[in-house]
């Protein structure tokens, strides 16, 4: 027997928490019954007395688990809605008893995502009291999770009711991938005067305009084409000829069949990781900075400045996922994207070279590579494939570095470890307050 003590109201769905009380077994009411019918067939004064206590048992477990389903009320609240990898997750969780019966015991139970955490307790709360405790672990995995749904267990002192008390609320947490210093590495520069975007060192930005294109978030508003922004009804700034600073398409190679590894220790983790880092770099140094992969979902952005960029980049990157289209049929599809003189930074561990006769046909077309070799050997792969692309890269003069599971094996890539990105630093310095000095995100309740 179960019994909603809260349904649905002027017949709309009820989508909030939601109390149940179940009779957890038929016994007590068959014995009741039984006892009632012996005392009515068979007067006997025993029968009276058990007939009296069961019944007053049942009636006060009745009561007693009434009082939880209304009177419990469990409220969870989370920091933030998104993290990267290293950060610590602080949950705080109230349950607050507004009844007359205390529950003498109560299990919580998460049916949270996030990989190795785990908010499950049992304990106790008196009437009209509450409890509160915090939990916290660290986010060791990019993508996107949530918190909650969350189910709260109590029943009576005689074991007769069950009360479950279920939230069906539940917020997602976007965790993003870590970013790390690199040692230093040169992209090969593409990019001719006049065209992209002006470099970061230019002294005079305001001479020699030749051309316009469309704003971007993180544009000076002082180099608007205010004459063209009237005309064609959307804001347009000045492009410039001074050095050139050709745009950087990052090239994420996702396919599923070269990658080695278990996460976190796989090739497609590791080269998530050096994808953002690099973005990260680009970004700072004032370039536009676009990423593509081929994904089980393909990715294509196109290169921007900014912030926004940023953030855009490092969400598709938490997202990503291995997919089944090789790299060689990749490359070709992305040429139309891809503008003349365009640097294009390759990042990929099919060391067999499979897709050079496609690189090549993007450097006909003006691009610059630059191309990250991810060691197959030095994730573990048996037998290790032979590095022909690094020896072909060589002879062709393309720029070229060999990534080893060793150089991004590194703190700020690992759990509990925060990552040295600055446009963090605002939420983790507010982070280092004590729970009670946090604005806390209500996920429930």
């Amino acid at each position: 027997m179960r019994i909603h003590s809260r349904g649905p109201k002027n017949g709309k769905a009820n989508t909030g928490p939601r109390a149940a009380v179940r009779l957890k077994s038929w016994a007590l009411p068959a014995m009741a019954a039984l006892l009632l019918l012996m005392q009515l067939t068979a007067p006997y004064r025993g029968w009276w007395f058990l007939l009296v206590g069961l019944s007053g048992a049942w009636l006060v477990s009745t009561l007693w688990a009434w009082s939880l389903a209304r009177g419990l009320h469990l409220k969870r609240e989370m920091r933030f809605g998104w993290a990267q990898v290293g950060d610590r997750l602080v949950e705080r969780f109230t349950v607050t008893n507004d009844g007359w019966a205390p529950a003498l015991w109560f299990a919580l139970e998460d049916h949270s995502t996030l990989p190795n955490y785990q908010s499950d307790r049992a304990t106790s709360v008196s009437d009209r009291s509450s409890i509160h405790w915090h939990r916290d672990a660290r986010c060791v995995r990019r993508g996107l999770f949530t918190l909650g749904p969350t189910t709260l267990h109590s029943g009576d002192p005689f074991g007769i009711y069950s009360v479950t008390l279920h939230d069906p609320a539940a917020v997602p947490l976007l965790v993003l991938p870590p970013i790390v210093p690199l040692p230093a590495v040169e992209v090969a520069s593409g990019g001719r005067a006049a065209e992209g975007r002006p470099g970061p060192a230019a002294l005079e930005r305001t001479v020699s305009a030749t051309t316009v294109r469309p704003y971007t978030p993180g544009d000076n508003l002082r180099w608007v084409h205010w004459r063209t922004s009237a005309h064609r009804d959307a804001l347009y700034v000045r492009t410039f000829d001074s050095a050139p600073a050709g745009d950087w398409w990052i090239i994420l190679d996702m396919d599923r069949s070269v990658q080695v590894g278990q996460a976190p220790d796989a090739t497609e983790e590791h080269a998530v990781i050096l994808a953002a880092s690099l973005a990260d770099r680009g970004l700072r140094a004032g370039k536009a900075v676009g990423l593509a992969a081929q994904g089980e979902q393909w990715v294509r952005l196109a290169p921007r400045d900014g912030a926004a960029q940023r953030w855009e980049i490092l969400y598709t990157l938490a997202l990503v996922s291995p997919g089944d289209c090789p790299l060689a049929d990749f490359l070709p599809a992305l040429s139309p994207t891809l503008a003349p003189s365009t640097s294009l930074i390759l990042i990929t561990p099919a060391v067999d070279g499979s897709w050079l006769d496609a690189l090549m046909g993007l450097m006909r077309r003006g691009a610059i590579p630059t191309v990250f070799l991810l060691e197959p050997r030095s994730f573990g792969a048996e037998p290790a494939p032979e590095n022909r692309a690094q020896s072909l890269l060589a002879e062709l003069g393309i720029a070229h570095y060999v990534v080893t599971r060793d150089l991004l094996d590194r703190p700020e890539a690992r759990p509990g470890h925060p990552a040295p990105w600055q446009a963090l630093e605002a939420e983790r310095t507010s982070s280092q307050r004590t729970p009670r000095q946090i604005l806390w995100k209500v996920v429930s309740g």
